[in-house]
């Protein structure tokens, strides 16, 4: 009897435990993942080459205000010759530069980010223990989020800092937020395809049991 009661308790715990490791592993990636991206930022204002007549005194420009009105511009610094350079840049736009030239790009990119990053969490405390990879790709796309959001809502614009190339082409800047956020939606349809093939598994497993028990003609 005293067994029994202890397996009961073991199969009680069992899902808070899990339920702790998931937000552990939340939090942890998540705090990570916003520390990358702000301190490679802190680093492209404070490092990265600029050019132009800047407001400040003799012409200096102020960063990243003077970015963001174009009254200066990043110099680019090849990392590897032909294909990566680092280029400061003040995006007022989303990942990648879109939806730069709108004038209510700040309030309306804010709002999103804010409503993105309650909807993961909301997603997490929905979310199962076993899907390990949704709370990896959920935890990427809130440190993603939150990381250009504290740009945009502090400076009005979001800083970038890394260009690929290849031969005349050239994918808009971008910055380690853009990055973690790519790798996170990758991840959440990776999961939608887990738990795809997990519900066709369910039903078949459910079928047989049913066709098993007589209850559906085989």
């Amino acid at each position: 009897m005293a067994d029994a009661d202890n397996k009961d308790t073991e199969a009680k715990l069992a899902p808070t435990a899990l339920d702790k490791a998931k937000w552990k592993i939340f939090w942890i990636v998540s705090i990570l993942s916003l520390i990358a991206d702000q301190v490679t930022k802190i680093w492209a204002r404070a490092v990265l080459p600029v050019k132009g007549h800047g407001t400040l005194p003799n012409g200096v420009c102020a960063v990243p205000e003077d970015i963001a009105s174009h009254r200066c511009g990043g110099v680019a610094v090849d990392f590897i010759e032909g294909f990566w350079e680092w280029r400061l840049s003040m995006n007022p736009g989303s990942a990648f530069g879109l939806f730069g030239g709108q004038s209510f790009a700040r309030i309306f990119l804010s709002v999103v980010g804010v409503a993105a990053v309650i909807g993961m969490v909301w997603m997490l405390k929905k979310s199962r223990p076993d899907q390990k990879v949704l709370h990896w790709a959920l935890a990427f796309v809130v440190g993603g989020a939150v990381g250009n959001l504290i740009d945009r809502i502090y400076y009005g614009v979001v800083t970038d800092m890394v260009l690929w190339r290849y031969k005349t082409h050239e994918w808009p800047v971008f910055n380690v937020a853009d990055v973690v956020l790519v790798v996170g939606v990758g991840l959440m349809f990776i999961d939608i395809q887990k738990e795809g093939k997990r519900e066709k598994a369910l039903k078949k497993a459910k079928l047989e049991k049913a066709k098993s028990a007589g209850l559906v003609k085989h």
